[in-house]
């Protein structure tokens, strides 16, 4: 691993990311829940066919990444995160996590949230 991040930190970091998506499945599709991988659609099928992506975790070589669809529909949510989740953002709807930070976990928590209420508000999740 690179920087003096470790296997554990990647395996923490994880853990939290995939807590924080578990929190809202009950209004959406678990297709993959592995270890270091996890990934939820939405039941909302999209023009081409193809289930509406929610979000996903993926433990990679040199950090971890948090995939927030949401964030890419409705990009008004990026508005008012913290510098610290900004930084870490690469793409319109990923962010890479190389070492644990409560604050960035925080704001993904509240990210996801507001990701989910906007989903429901434009009926791509039942309430």
């Amino acid at each position: 691993m690179p920087d003096s991040t470790t296997h554990s930190e990647f395996a923490d970091i994880f853990s939290r990311s995939r807590e924080i998506l578990l929190a809202h499945s009950r209004s959406l599709v678990l297709v993959r829940d592995e270890p270091g991988d996890i990934y939820l659609n939405t039941a909302h099928q999209m023009k081409n066919g193809q289930p509406l992506f929610f979000g996903a975790a993926a433990i990679r070589k040199q950090y971890v990444s948090f995939h927030l669809m949401p964030v890419y529909v409705f990009p008004e949510l990026l508005h008012s995160i913290p510098t610290q989740l900004e930084r870490r953002r690469h793409g319109k709807s990923c962010f890479n996590i190389k070492h644990p930070d409560d604050v960035i976990f925080a704001a993904l928590e509240q990210l996801t949230a507001h990701g989910i209420s906007q989903y429901r508000r434009a009926g791509y999740v039942p309430d």
